[in-house]
């Protein structure tokens, strides 16, 4: 489980974002990221029951790094206000579909499918959704699914017109205008500290496992 200890630190961190603060508090920092790193084991683990291509993975190649990129950012900041990690079976490298956890206090939430993929996979994925929108929509519009991931599929960064190829008459053209394909849900402090987390995130992940494989078959993936 998520210990109350992390978020009160990273709480602490988005009020003292600057090194001298964070070299000050080191250690309540590798304890944070060693209880992320045994949850995010522990939800790999439970996660292999449904999906076998994770069976080799290790939660410190899913975790993403504490320190932010601040090269190309006019936000300075050196730290990140979160932990996240990328479950795939290439880890956080790995291109194609598959879960994310965010952990941020008051803005948890988890995710599965596939963030602004590359032009060929893109291409890739309108295509097969173009010719099997029937079966698409059948997974994304099941009544588990639907239960774990209430808002459906993101429109975030949704194209305004149709993309190249394809006709506003085209039964699909919603759902091909996206620039992504991810479902998203919001976690709270309570559902983070609950002892049932894992349990919880790992049935949300199982129902979002045909969404994936759709989007991995579209993409050769599988």
């Amino acid at each position: 489980m998520i210990d109350p200890h992390t978020l009160k630190f990273l709480t602490l961190l988005r009020k003292n974002n600057n090194k001298p603060w964070f070299d000050e508090h080191k250690a309540g920092y590798l304890q944070a990221k060693e209880n992320f790193l045994q949850f995010v084991g522990a939800l790999i683990e439970h996660m292999c029951v449904f999906d076998k291509s994770l069976l080799q993975l290790e939660p410190k190649n899913c975790c993403f790094r504490i320190n932010r990129d601040v090269r190309f950012s006019k936000d300075k900041t050196p730290y990140k206000n979160n932990m996240a990690a990328y479950i795939h079976e290439a880890g956080k490298k790995g291109q194609g579909p598959g879960y994310y956890f965010h952990l941020q206090p008051g803005k948890s939430f988890l995710a599965a499918g596939i963030w602004m993929p590359n032009a060929l996979d893109l291409a890739s994925i309108r295509q097969e959704i173009d010719y099997n929108y029937l079966p698409f929509t059948k997974i994304i519009s099941n009544a588990a699914f639907k239960k774990e991931f209430p808002g459906g599929l993101s429109e975030e960064d949704k194209l305004k017109r149709p993309p190249k190829g394809y006709e506003d008459s085209n039964p699909a053209i919603e759902v091909l205008k996206n620039k992504s394909f991810i479902v998203t849900r919001n976690l709270s402090d309570k559902e983070i500290l609950n002892t049932s987390l894992v349990k919880n995130i790992t049935q949300s992940f199982q129902q979002a496992l045909p969404f994936n494989q759709f989007l991995k078959m579209a993409i050769g993936e599988v």
